[in-house]
């Protein structure tokens, strides 16, 4: 067995939160082996009449070393298995009762078995399963020296031994198991919210080049007929629309060939012109269908395509969640553009969609297909525009949530 391959020594329960947890297993093995040691030397030396000093060397041989075992059972396994079969050896000498048992008594029972549960909670299946074999051939191999015959009482050692081998593998085991599948679960949790992420923002991209597509259309078009609607070019300044028309175009293509990179097969919904701020009123309709009432404040002002596209996807997915979560509930949805101090002419459209408690808990989801990827997909839209994103539980039971979206800065017109 020197060819096993020990791990780094840690405790049992080394990576519990609370320090008296962690300490749990040093208190055990302390208390067991004080309890342990004088209790050998008193059983060795009066029931079995054995020499005082062998039975003490014997009796700190065999409990000492479990102090060892709460980090580093297989060594003092070693340590005690020795001073074990030597110890039954010893017993040879002296003439006790047939009533005892032999050759290990109970004490030195009772810390064998103790020290098999610590190496199942450490050791792998062969090494449990050489220690086994050990412990039953020094258990048979002398009971074929047994001064008062060999009955099978004799071979509780083996048995309460192996048992306890067995538990403390099934348990090493199972701990194993689930710190492997909270591995799995976060690992899986990481990967599923990244993989939302990127799919989120593939579709953002799409969606964006149908917006930036039409302007680069408009100015192709600009410069390609500004010869005919503007008689008093010179030939340098066609030229320049030409090299402009030109470069729109190029501009294009290069948008259609990423474009098919990132458009999924299933994405067939997302050929069609992208939505805005006009279109918000049918999500309204559609939720109040469903059976919510829902306020509605509309924005007359007119806001970059980029930034209407985000608000409506905004609305869009806030308003599922109320259909979803909350059916049946008082909802306000508002869109403005608040003046600014210093003049006229709005900075910032701010969305708010604000939602009650529900009339009565809802049985399940009314709705279990998502819009979008709920808060990720939110906060993408919001920081693609530069903005700010305000989400969260309201004291009655509802819920909240607020986008400040800039009309100027992140301009993709």
């Amino acid at each position: 067995m020197t060819s096993v391959e020990e791990r780094p020594p840690r405790a049992p329960l080394a990576g519990a939160s609370r320090r008296w947890v962690r300490a749990l297993p040093w208190a055990v093995a302390f208390v067991l082996t004080v309890a342990l040691l004088p209790t050998t030397i008193v059983v060795l030396t009066a029931d079995y009449g054995l020499n005082g000093a062998v039975a003490a060397g014997l009796a700190v041989a065999q409990a000492a070393p479990l102090l060892l075992a709460v980090v580093r059972p297989l060594r003092a396994w070693y340590v005690v298995f020795v001073a074990d079969v030597a110890g039954g050896v010893a017993l040879l000498g002296p003439d006790f009762a047939q009533r005892l048992p032999w050759p290990f008594p109970a004490p030195v029972l009772v810390g064998y078995v103790v020290l098999c549960l610590a190496l199942g909670l450490h050791e792998s299946r062969r090494t449990l399963l050489l220690v086994w074999l050990a412990t039953a051939g020094a258990n048979v191999g002398l009971g074929f020296a047994a001064p008062h015959g060999f009955a099978a009482k004799e071979l509780l050692f083996t048995i309460l031994g192996g048992v306890a081998l067995l538990l403390g593998g099934v348990l090493r085991e199972r701990s194993e198991v689930q710190r492997r599948l909270v591995e799995q679960e976060t690992i899986s949790e990481a990967e599923r919210s990244r993989r939302t992420l990127l799919e989120e923002r593939a579709r953002i991209a799409r969606e964006l080049h149908d917006v930036v597509a039409h302007h680069m259309s408009v100015i192709t078009v600009q410069a390609d007929t500004a010869e005919y609607r503007l008689r008093t070019l010179t030939p340098d300044v066609r030229e320049e629309f030409t090299s402009i028309a030109s470069t729109a175009r190029e501009s294009l293509g290069e948008m259609r060939r990423l474009l098919g990179v990132l458009r999924s097969e299933e994405a067939h919904g997302e050929l069609v012109p992208q939505p805005g701020l006009t279109q918000i009123g049918q999500l309204v309709e559609a939720t109040a269908r469903a059976g919510g009432p829902v306020e509605f404040s509309p924005c007359e002002h007119e806001v970059p395509e980029a930034v209407g596209l985000s608000a409506y996807r905004i609305v869009q997915e806030a308003l599922a969640n109320v259909v979803r979560h909350a059916p049946g509930a008082t909802t306000r949805v508002s869109l403005s553009v608040p003046e600014p101090d210093g003049g006229p002419g709005g900075e910032h459209l701010t969305v708010l969609v604000v939602n009650g408690p529900p009339p009565r808990p809802p049985g399940g989801p009314l709705e279990t297909g998502g819009t979008g990827h709920g808060l990720v997909g939110m906060r993408e839209r919001v920081r693609l525009v530069g903005g700010t994103l305000d989400v969260g539980p309201l004291p009655d039971g509802g819920f909240r949530v607020a986008a400040r979206l800039p009309l100027a800065g992140k301009d993709f017109t």
